[in-house]
């Protein structure tokens, strides 16, 4: 094996409305324009967006994720074990993304609230299930002791 280190450089989503992912996640303030995204007859099938850390984000659809991947099984139940992390610039943005999100229809699982790491916090569920975190940057002099677990 290779002593390269491998870099994560994407995160795929497969959704199963990519219309309805992409309203959610322009609504959280991702610019997806619609020349980006592929369509074919039946439908739209994939989009990238390059996220400005460089890593991109792309939504593919079931029916392509089934062309390229042969292991492909589908979600078993909605909902994912991880968290889509986004950065916003204050504290303030957090509150404003969830209130937003939320009175849109989106599911808010977790309200925004100050973390004991200094930082603003919330989680929204996207059309798919998939949680999706909304923070700020973390302020030393908000800092407190973890939970005790």
């Amino acid at each position: 094996m290779s002593d390269t280190r491998p870099v994560l450089d994407a995160l795929n989503l497969v959704v199963r409305d990519m219309d309805a992912s992409l309203a959610f996640y322009r609504r959280l303030g991702l610019e997806i324009p619609d020349s980006a995204v592929w369509r074919t007859g039946s439908g739209a099938h994939h989009v990238q967006v390059k996220m400005p850390s460089g890593v991109a984000l792309d939504f593919d659809s079931i029916e392509l994720a089934k062309s390229y991947n042969a292991g492909w099984r589908g979600p078993e139940g909605v909902g994912s074990r991880g968290v889509l992390g986004f950065s916003v610039p204050s504290r303030e943005d957090v509150d404003d993304r969830y209130a937003e999100l939320t009175a849109a229809g989106y599911t808010g699982l977790q309200p925004p609230y100050d973390t004991f790491w200094g930082a603003r916090y919330a989680i929204v569920e996207d059309p798919d299930g998939n949680q999706v975190g909304v923070m700020s940057p973390s302020d030393p002099a908000r800092r407190k002791a973890p939970p005790a677990l």
